[in-house]
């Protein structure tokens, strides 16, 4: 048999949920353990069926974020406006030990925010938040990819101290906005839908380096990535799916 999974039977529920059961085949075996599925033909039947729900001419799949249980903790934290879920958090918290044997990074540093001109380029974006911030970059700076450091002097709650952690990462959604591909006015808007935050090493510090870049597809669907730095080094990597629309005259 060729393939990596049976269908044992689909259901459709009375609020149109659809409920799947499989039978996973040898084909499907982890590379870990023998007895666990590995994550790559996981990944696909759950694409299969995702794909196949409820499908629209107009819309397609932009993002998938799959997280795989297993020997980690995972905490949530929900932001609620007006009786309404606007923003859902999922982390996993994650066992450390010393693994400097093995260590190695392919990102490399960037010179310290100290060698960067003041850049005033953010100030085309309206907003308080925005406001807040003291932003530097170089002259590689370009629509569409370019490094900037970014800091601010405020709390995250009035009255309590500020983490590092809690300061670096409450400025990373920024890297959607600090090299739009469109000079000038913007003709497209392009608000990302999520934040992807992925950290071989916890930040310190109060400087954020983003080294970002922005793509537009040809059909409504964009991708900021950035590789997020602090002033030790690069810590980890940044990613926004963006839904691009053409704005109003």
């Amino acid at each position: 048999m060729n393939a990596y999974y049976q269908l044992i039977d689909r259901t459709i529920g009375s609020q149109g949920e659809v409920i799947a059961r499989y039978c996973s085949t040898v084909h499907a075996q982890g590379a870990w353990n023998p007895h666990e599925q590995h994550m790559a033909p996981a990944s696909g039947v759950i694409a299969a069926e995702l794909e196949q729900f409820s499908p629209r001419q107009d819309m397609r799949i932009g993002r998938i974020s799959f997280d795989i249980f297993g020997l980690i903790e995972l905490i949530e934290a929900e932001m609620q406006a007006q009786g309404k879920t606007c923003i859902v958090a999922r982390a996993w918290r994650m066992c450390t030990q010393d693994s400097s044997d093995i260590a190695g990074l392919e990102d490399q540093p960037v010179h310290h925010p100290d060698t960067f001109t003041e850049w005033s380029g953010m100030k085309r974006w309206p907003g308080g938040f925005i406001q807040t911030l003291v932003t530097k970059t170089d002259d590689q700076h370009r629509a569409g990819k370019g490094m900037v450091w970014l800091n601010n002097d405020n709390e995250m709650v009035e009255g309590q101290p500020t983490t590092d952690f809690a300061h670096l990462i409450g400025m990373i959604d920024t890297a959607n906005g600090i090299v739009p591909r469109q000079e000038g006015e913007f003709t497209w808007g392009f608000p990302n839908l999520d934040l992807q935050i992925h950290m071989h090493r916890y930040p310190k510090g109060k400087w954020l380096g983003l080294e970002t870049v922005q793509q537009y597809g040809s059909d409504g669907i964009g991708l900021t990535s950035a590789v997020l730095h602090d002033v030790y080094g690069p810590f980890g990597r940044s990613e926004q799916i963006l839904t691009l629309r053409k704005m109003a005259k």
